[in-house]
């Protein structure tokens, strides 16, 4: 079912944002205008917020750090980020960045970012003037977000225990899965979340990615939710168009 307004209330355990961690954010605006359509607002500082049809759908962060990686995140949102970052460091999973105030004046929420027990990285989202996406669903907009694990027993308990009414509530619509990693990327590849933007042909798409400068990561296959293709965009960060 396609969203399109604004939600003030996610349940805790459900993606409620995404945003990628880039070199160049002006780069990362062009390239992700180009393919999904977004178009960016104004009074962000170096980051950029994307918009599609006049509703947020994703950030663009400028990398602090150039050791850090330059990757796609995905946020589950959660009424009390400190509460739930200690029960995440209780389940076995680990604290990255402690809670912080996004926004020039930190009015937009509170975030942090953490792993889970086999070290995936992901983010958390209390809700502040932003609750999350305006609108999910829909072609250029956030569809899914599938976490490639080693111990899937291991990680399905662990989110089962954090985020139960998300995944397994009477009105559960879960926008996350899990696989292992070796069914897509090589056995070494660290676990890791893999987030995926709607589109109308996957196959159509990749020769868009290529002449904007990324590349593709594995060519269009079948899954249980949609055809997916994973492809990296103009610096490098890793992420799936799904056609549903």
């Amino acid at each position: 079912m396609a969203d399109s307004a604004v939600f003030a209330d996610f349940t805790e355990g459900v993606p409620c944002w995404v945003d990628a961690q880039l070199p160049d954010v002006e780069a990362g605006k062009r390239f992700y205008g180009e393919l999904f359509g977004w178009t960016f607002a104004e009074g962000y500082g170096p980051s950029g917020l994307a918009h599609l049809d006049g509703e947020p759908v994703a950030g663009l962060t400028p990398k602090l750090d150039g050791r850090m990686p330059t990757v796609w995140t995905v946020y589950f949102a959660t009424p009390d980020v400190i509460g739930l970052s200690r029960r995440i460091m209780d389940a076995g999973g680990q604290v990255i960045t402690t809670p912080t105030a996004a926004g020039l004046s930190g009015e937009l929420g509170t975030m942090a970012l953490v792993t889970d027990p086999e070290g995936a990285v992901f983010g958390l989202w209390q809700a502040g003037t932003l609750p999350g996406f305006g609108k999910r669903h829909q072609r250029g907009t956030f569809c899914w977000a599938e976490l490639y694990a080693r111990d899937t027993t291991a990680v399905d308990r662990f989110y089962g225990t954090l985020f139960h009414d998300a995944l397994f509530g009477p009105d559960a619509t879960p926008d996350f899965g899990r696989a292992p990693v070796s069914d897509v990327f090589p056995a070494e590849m660290p676990p890791h979340f893999l987030v995926h933007f709607g589109v109308e042909d996957c196959e159509a798409v990749l020769g868009t990615v290529n002449r904007l400068g990324g590349r593709v990561q594995a060519t269009p296959f079948d899954t249980s939710y949609g055809r997916v293709a994973v492809v990296t965009d103009n610096q490098g960060a890793s992420f799936a168009v799904l056609q549903r």
